[in-house]
């Protein structure tokens, strides 16, 4: 419902692209968490404003009127006496379980001079909170705006931070379309980690990614995100999730190697990645993908070097759950390993392993329905020489 609103309701959406950490409680409140004020002593305290509103129907709401409750004690101002002119009293009533952590104390009302009345919830609010927060803001340099997702009853947002990307382009019904999805990334390399960096910023509802190795000084030269010194020498595993897990909720980086014994590790799992350089490694996690009836996407690259120069393709590979072992036999995919590959010497190629992810993660969202496919491919190539793609699929077969 809260994307709903979003949608349907300007003065919502600009507070949410301010910054605000608003939320929905139940059919009757928007409380908006994260407002910064100053006690009796001038120390910061956080609390949260709360309005009411009214359902006009056709995903439309209004203010019910110039008041607003506050979970918080009572804001000063920078002088350490209470802040003027806001009325109200001490009142208390419970919101639902899923703003537990809102212990409402106290009413304001404080209506706007010229006009007696807030033209909307955006304007109500940047009232209060330049008013409630203002010297907080002043005297510590914080402000409300932690663009921070709330999830409630109501919310399936695997974000920690609200998607105002989704809300502005209107594509909610888009997105929703991962809702139910399980991922996996085998492997969190130079192409596999640029996977696992796009799906952390779309709305699966979970994602799962393997790798056994160490994160080394070449691992930084084809990965995305910012090197910290200290990332070296540590797993894979322990880098992504640090970096990532700040951003959304349901994603686990495990230390670990799949092969045909980790069925338990894939259980429920949607859809997967096959991120490996290793021909002989591809074809055990084959064996496993395909057992379990999971689709996939395999991703590749094959490098040479002619003339001084280095040329090659990137390949990404599809294999439904029910033709997969047709796709296999088809050999698309390395399934040994080819010692002359010159990938397997890590040349620093980041911006190859960026766009072999992207050929892989765009097929993945055409199978899902969110980007069009005007012919269901499953294989893709991209020559490198001629910046050119070559498919294949079922039609290009007859």
């Amino acid at each position: 419902m809260f994307q709903q609103l979003i949608s349907h309701n300007d003065d919502i959406r600009q507070l949410v692209e301010r910054g605000y950490a608003v939320a929905l409680d139940g059919n009757h409140y928007l409380v908006v968490r994260d407002i910064p004020y100053l006690d009796n002593t001038l120390k910061l305290n956080t609390g949260a404003i709360v309005m009411k509103f009214v359902d006009v129907g056709q995903g439309r709401i209004k203010q019910d009127d110039h008041q607003i409750f506050f979970a918080g004690s009572i804001p000063h101002s920078l002088d350490g006496k209470p802040i003027p002119n806001l009325g109200g009293g001490a009142t208390t009533f419970a919101l639902s379980e899923a703003s537990k952590d809102v212990i409402i104390q106290r009413s304001f009302s404080n209506k706007p001079k010229t006009t007696g009345k807030f033209k909307d919830f955006f304007e109500k609010l940047e009232s209060y909170v330049s008013i409630i927060s203002g010297p907080a803001m002043e005297r510590y340099e914080v402000n409300p705006f932690t663009f921070r997702a709330v999830l409630d009853s109501k919310t399936s947002t695997p974000f920690k931070f609200r998607d105002t990307l989704t809300s502005r382009a209107e594509i909610g019904d888009l997105a929703s379309k991962f809702k139910d999805d399980v991922i996996a990334v085998i492997g969190v390399g130079g192409t596999g980690s640029y996977v696992l960096d796009f799906l952390v910023k779309t709305p699966v509802r979970e994602i799962r990614a393997f790798d056994l190795d160490q994160f080394f000084i070449h691992n930084t030269f084809r990965a995305p995100g910012k090197l910290d010194e200290a990332e070296l020498g540590k797993s894979k595993a322990e880098v992504f999730q640090t970096r990532y897990e700040n951003f959304r909720y349901g994603l686990t980086v495990t230390k670990k190697f799949i092969d045909s014994t980790c069925s338990e590790d894939l259980k429920g799992v949607t859809f997967a990645f096959v991120c490996v350089d290793k021909g002989a490694s591809r074809s055990k996690i084959f064996d496993l993908l395909i057992s379990l009836a999971i689709p996939f996407i395999d991703v590749g690259m094959g490098l040479d070097r002619k003339s001084g120069q280095l040329n090659g393709m990137l390949r990404a590979t599809y294999y439904s759950a029910q033709d997969a072992q047709e796709m296999r036999a088809k050999s698309l995919a390395p399934l040994v390993d080819d010692a002359a590959d010159l990938y397997r010497t890590n040349i620093q190629i980041g911006e190859l392993n960026a766009l072999n992810a992207c050929l892989a993660v765009i097929k993945f969202k055409q199978l899902r329905g969110f980007y069009f496919e005007e012919q269901s491919y499953y294989h893709l190539i991209f020559g490198l020489g001629d910046l050119k793609i070559y498919n294949e699929s079922k039609n290009s077969e007859d």
